[in-house]
């Protein structure tokens, strides 16, 4: 049987999701990715709440310039900013059935650069 983009994505995300869980003191780190953005966010799961999110949509990056892959760096580092000043400086990446490569890299570059311990 062979299986969608889509279906396999989800199969991965489901197995990380396993393993990742996020909580006040070290929350997860999800992203996710379409083909044109890139969205990240830091979430509590005990209690359901996103702490902080930032992606490629919002107004700091409707006039960026580079490749999708150097926006998402700055998409990290805007992100580990916004953690940082909530006092948040450890997390649990969660890929999100994504390969660690290419965009999804370079996020997690940028958040380890803005401060973000994974």
């Amino acid at each position: 049987m062979v299986l969608s983009k889509v279906a396999r994505r989800k199969r991965i995300h489901r197995r990380i999701r396993k393993i990742a869980q996020g909580s006040g003191q070290k929350p997860r780190f999800s992203v996710f990715r379409s083909n044109k953005e890139i969205y990240a966010q830091l979430i509590d799961d005990r209690t359901g709440k996103t702490l902080v999110a930032a992606s490629s949509r919002d107004k700091e990056f409707s006039k960026a310039k580079g490749t999708k892959t150097d926006i998402a760096k700055e998409v990290g580092k805007v992100v580990a900013d916004k953690a940082v000043k909530a006092g948040i400086d450890k997390v649990a990446f969660d890929r999100g059935g994504y390969l660690y490569h290419g965009r999804v890299k370079s996020l997690a570059e940028g958040a380890r650069e803005g401060g973000l311990k994974f």
